[in-house]
């Protein structure tokens, strides 16, 4: 037997296939094609009635990595027993629904029912934040660390964080907890795709803060992680670091204020800038804090590929998501 595991970003689509035993037996990554407007997914994928064709180009792209990582099962004898997916925006895991997801253009699509429909084996579906977190959650439990009060915040294309209480996921009245990435912490600042202002996506996700530099005048990175080498020497670079972090600051003071955390987890493909994002990050928090204890502000155990390990934990894989066997 094997598994599928699907990890839907805003700007690649990665999947896994894996054995009983957790062993990755083979990856795949495609783009997350061009998404349309909301106003037209709403049109086409709203409903019980909606097909594969309506979830879109972004559908499209899933549907054709199942496909290959199915067939990369079958030429080894082996059948596919299950799909476990994670996706961004508001997700009703429960009934298998992306309630909203904006940077696919997908309004109230019945994603598992569509795939397991199209390929015959149960699909589990989960917000990408609080899959990652379950992979999460294992590996601290594994490294002895608390799991019982803790914050993870994955940062890549968007941010969005998964909290957890007395060792439990909140996932809030409607299912839309943890939306993190759209705490408005600069008043009157940027907009957001979201439509508000200053939120803290806007200046610290790995897509924006590129993209910032870019439109700053910054032109000696070609991407993200060029940015985070550069700050100390590029003036663009370290000023648009420097208003990344205060954004995540804030955001981080907000959370531990609330919920009193014992550790922030940072983690996606930001998250490997390591200690400098964690340094000043920590210094922000505790300026801002005044008296209240700072939780520990920790870099993922499992790191980007915690959504893989965590689309897989959905669909009973034993995976260790720390470290993941490769074949």
């Amino acid at each position: 037997m094997a598994v599928v595991a699907v990890d839907i970003g805003g700007t690649t689509v990665k999947g896994a296939l894996f054995d009983a035993d957790g062993t990755v037996l083979d990856r795949a990554t495609v783009p997350t094609f061009p998404v349309r407007a909301p106003s037209d997914a709403a049109a086409s994928t709203s409903g019980p009635g909606a097909t594969a064709d309506a979830g879109g180009p972004a559908l499209a792209a899933v549907v054709g990595l199942v496909d290959r990582l199915a067939a990369s099962a079958d030429r080894t004898g082996r059948a596919v027993t299950g799909i476990g997916l994670c996706s961004p925006g508001l997700v009703d895991a429960a009934a298998g629904r992306v309630v909203l997801a904006v940077n696919l253009g997908w309004v109230d699509l019945p994603v598992a029912e569509l795939l397991a429909d199209r390929f015959g084996v149960p699909v589990a579906l989960e917000h990408d934040a609080r899959a990652a977190a379950r992979a999460e959650q294992a590996a601290r439990s594994a490294a002895d660390k608390s799991v019982d009060e803790f914050v993870f915040i994955p940062i890549g294309t968007g941010i969005a964080a998964t909290i957890f209480t007395g060792g439990t996921i909140v996932h809030g009245a409607t299912g839309g907890a943890g939306e993190f990435g759209h705490v408005p912490v600069v008043p009157g600042g940027e907009l957001c795709t979201c439509g508000q202002r200053g939120c803290v996506e806007v200046y610290a996700s790995a897509g924006n803060v590129f993209r910032r530099y870019r439109e700053a005048g910054g032109a000696l990175a070609a991407s993200t992680r060029e940015v985070v080498e550069l700050v100390g020497t590029d003036p663009v670079a370290t000023r648009v670091w420097a208003e990344a972090i205060d954004a995540l600051a804030t955001g981080v003071v907000m959370l531990t204020a609330v919920l009193d955390p014992s550790a922030v987890v940072i983690g996606g493909g930001l998250g490997e800038a390591g200690e400098r994002l964690l340094a000043p990050l920590r210094t922000g928090v505790a300026e801002r804090l005044g008296w209240r204890p700072v939780p520990s502000i920790e870099q993922s155990l499992v790191g980007a590929g915690a959504g893989l390990a965590g689309a897989a934990l959905l669909v009973g894989t034993p995976v260790q998501p720390h470290p993941v066997k490769e074949s």
